[in-house]
Formats: C-alpha cells, structure tokens, sequence
C-alpha cells in the first residue's frame, strides 16, 4: 500500500514568555491510504497540534511532514491553500458551517473555491453527497433547523465535496449522543471501505478502538501505536 502520510523527525514549537515550548518531540509517523486512525491522549498533549500540521494549517518549526507526497513545508501559503482543498477534507467538532447557507450551500462552497466545476456540476455533486449521508430531504434547510447529529453529517459531505483521499476529524462526536455518534463512526467506517484515509482525535476510547489503528500521544510523543481489529 502507498504511503499518504509521513511525518520524519517533526517538532513543534510555540514562543511562550520569551522562551520557546516544544509542544510535538520527534514524530516520526507513516500512515498508508485506507487506514483509519484514531489519535487518543489526554487534553493539552499535542493532538490538535499533530491535525494541524498533518493538514497544513501549522507548519513544523524542524522535521517534515510529506502528505499524498507534497512536502507540506516546503509550499508557500498560497500554494498550501490550493493543495488543502484538492487533499484533506476537514471535519470539526463544532461543524463549523455557515449558519445562513443551506446544507446544499455549504456542501456547495468547497467546489466554489476549487473551480474545477461548472456551477450546475457542483450542485449535483453536494446533492450526491447530501443524499449519501442521509440528508436528502433536509438539503434546504438552515443548519440551525437540524439537528446536531445531522450537522456532523452534513459537514462530513462539505469535507468530501473535493474528494479529498484524507479525511481528518477533531473530535468529530464529542457534541454528540452515544447513538449519533455511532451512526457517524459508522459513516467514516464505510468512507475507509471505500478508500478514503481518515484520521480522527477522539477522548471516546470505544470509538478509538473500532478504528484500524490507536495511536496515543502523551507529552508530545508518541506513547504508543497498535493496530486494532476494526469493529465496523
């Protein structure tokens, strides 16, 4: 299987009080297309800071950091962009969609920034992904006048309006039910089956252990890394 990611010898520090904080020590990572991996550890212990190198928001202060074989560090930021929104679809805890668009809008928006679709192309690519995700029905409707279960699922369409090959999610369930967040990770089950890498922060330790792959960071490091008998 080919490598989609790689993290050699990464640190990440962060200026504090004059002085510098290394919040990542010495990751070194690989991760192969149509793995799914949960990143666990407790708050404050570099996860977040791992997502955000691993899809270009941050940059390593030493180390590289190479994603579907683009050496992330070496793109200027307008470079980075572009490859953003071709590579890595991005799945908040928080949803992060607009509260005045529709579902079908904001499913829309990703497409508009790339331009690679006529405007007619676009909208039967967001319905697609709408219905694909059980939201068919609610296309039209405001984010506020669904639920929060139904939210996720619609950011998870925006996040593959591109048809990114890594999906990356931040706490994807922590704002929701047991039962919402099962029917979620059972969607992000079914993205891997069809090729789709994810990678997923999670503090849900059941949810962790359903993934492919468990990795633990604990101080910056990488505690532990196990590979896991999926559960979906």
């Amino acid at each position: 299987m080919s490598k989609i990611i790689e993290f050699k010898q990464v640190y990440k520090d962060y200026p504090q009080a004059g002085t510098q904080q290394t919040v990542l020590y010495d990751i070194n990572l690989t991760a192969d297309a149509g793995e799914f991996v949960a990143i666990v550890g407790p708050s404050g212990n570099g996860k977040s800071t791992l997502l955000n190198l691993l899809t270009g928001i941050d940059r390593p202060s030493r180390g590289e950091v190479i994603v579907n074989g683009t050496a992330l560090q070496k793109l200027a930021n307008h470079k980075l962009t572009a490859w953003r929104g071709l590579n890595v679809g991005i799945v908040f805890q928080f949803f992060q969609l607009l509260p005045t668009l529709s579902l079908l809008q904001n499913t829309v928006l990703p497409m508009d920034f790339l331009g690679k679709l006529t405007k007619p192309q676009r909208n039967e690519r967001a319905k697609m992904l709408l219905e694909r995700v059980g939201l068919a029905a609610e296309m039209h409707r405001l984010p506020s006048q669904i639920s929060g279960g139904q939210q996720q699922r619609a950011a998870i369409a925006r996040a593959l309006a591109n048809d990114p090959p890594l999906i990356v999610a931040d706490e994807p369930t922590g704002n929701l039910d047991a039962a919402t967040s099962d029917s979620v990770f059972e969607l992000f089950a079914h993205l891997r089956d069809q090729g789709k890498t994810l990678v997923m922060v999670t503090h849900n330790e059941v949810l962790a252990n359903a993934a492919s792959r468990k990795i633990e960071i604990r101080c910056g490091r990488i505690h532990a890394d196990t590979s896991l008998e999926p559960l979906y």
